[in-house]
């Protein structure tokens, strides 16, 4: 009796899905920036040192903002994805609280689509709408961070996965780098008068993207070193 053949399957590598996740939303903000500059939008300047217009204002309208939304929506979702596997990896590993960092993935995901969604749109509502995507994105994307660079410094200390002496901590870093932005941020409404307020404020919100998408560009290099593959294979049923 000849036995039946084994269902055909294959493996991807996982580490570019992170790498696209982080880099849609940086190429969506850069593209905005160009195309707003060209059109008369907005001045022409550098925003990571002269502060002259924040991502929303140079991706609010026309071309700029259809290019910017078509990017960030489903950037939005492939972030959440990323963060969905990573606690996946990380609980495979032995690592408890990957469901808390799951949700806060979806959580961010979702609070990125809110902000997408919503730019460009008027009214107190829809700004205020706006407000609460930004803060939810980087809250929840830092609370996430926070938790899986933690999990990756244990399994780096315990032996358990090889990402070299730099990469487990690269994720703490960069979340106290964020929150120390924030914080920066914070104060400056209060002791720096406008417009240099406005302007400080670009500048650190422009650093602060660039920070985030180096949040899921470690997290593809930790994937890749890692050796993490998606294996697809279709099922075969035996006839009776």
């Amino acid at each position: 009796m000849q036995s039946p053949r084994p269902a055909p399957s294959f493996s991807l590598p996982l580490w570019p899905l992170p790498l696209v996740a982080g880099l849609l939303p940086a190429l969506a903000s850069l593209l905005a920036l160009w195309l707003s500059m060209h059109a008369g939008l907005v001045p022409a300047c550098n925003p990571f040192v002269d502060g002259c217009t924040s991502i929303s204002r140079a991706a609010r309208h026309e071309l700029p903002n259809h290019l910017f939304r078509a990017l960030v929506l489903p950037a939005a979702a492939l972030q959440a994805l990323t963060w969905l596997l990573v606690a996946r990896w990380l609980r495979a590993e032995g690592e408890r609280g990957s469901a808390a960092m799951a949700a806060l993935g979806l959580v961010a995901g979702a609070a990125l689509v809110l902000y997408g969604s919503f730019l460009g749109t008027d009214g107190a509502a829809y700004r205020l709408l706006r407000h609460y995507g930004t803060a939810g994105y980087f809250g929840f994307t830092c609370l996430a961070m926070l938790l899986a660079g933690r999990a990756m410094e244990r399994l780096a200390r315990q032996g358990r996965v090889h990402l070299g002496r730099l990469l487990p901590h690269a994720l703490s870093v960069l979340f106290v780098l964020l929150v120390g932005l924030g914080v920066f941020n914070a104060l400056a409404g209060w002791w720096i008068e406008d417009p240099l307020k406005d302007r400080v404020q670009n500048v650190s919100e422009w650093w602060g993207s660039l920070m985030l998408t180096l949040v899921f560009v470690v997290l593809a290099v930790a994937w890749r070193r890692a050796g993490l593959r998606v294996v697809v294979a279709a099922s075969r049923q035996d006839a009776s």
